[in-house]
């Protein structure tokens, strides 16, 4: 269903690219947008349990385009160091195709947030807490179930 990787020999290892998801903060969510556009959008986002959580506003451009076509893409770059006197980068970068949905039960939701407040606030849980009762019923929560996850990197990087 999902194409294979055209240069193999670069191909990240999965607990590579899960490693990557699981550090990056931030990455650029691509849905089907409006009369067939692609919509490409930088996100904040956490990984966690196999699923990808981010936060939204309760309408707009994403939601709208989810609740059109649950596909998704996903795209983390963890490195990307320009060497000019070889005219490339070194670079490692993951994709995920998966279905994103709007999370709609409650207690989802605080969990989803919490562990977003986590990774963005360490060891602040009593603050993220109280963000999370005062702004509970304005926000959205997106969840990204990945099918496909594919990790690739600069051959001069691959050991």
């Amino acid at each position: 269903m999902f194409r294979e990787m055209r240069r193999k020999n670069q191909l990240l290892s999965q607990s590579e690219a899960e490693e990557i998801l699981k550090n990056g903060t931030a990455g650029v969510l691509a849905l089907s947008g409006d009369d067939g556009y692609p919509y490409a959008v930088p996100m904040s986002y956490v990984y966690d349990n196999g699923r990808i959580f981010f936060h939204s506003a309760k309408s707009g451009h994403k939601t709208d385009a989810i609740e059109s076509c649950d596909k998704a893409s996903f795209c983390v770059i963890d490195k990307n160091d320009i060497v000019c006197d070889e005219y490339t980068t070194y670079y490692k970068s993951v994709i995920v195709f998966g279905r994103i949905h709007i999370i709609d039960n409650k207690d989802e939701i605080i969990s989803a947030l919490s562990v977003l407040g986590e990774k963005y606030n360490p060891g602040h849980i009593d603050d993220c807490s109280a963000e999370i009762s005062k702004f509970i019923n304005n926000v959205c929560v997106l969840c990204l179930e990945p099918e496909h996850i594919s990790g690739k990197a600069a051959k001069e990087l691959i050991k």
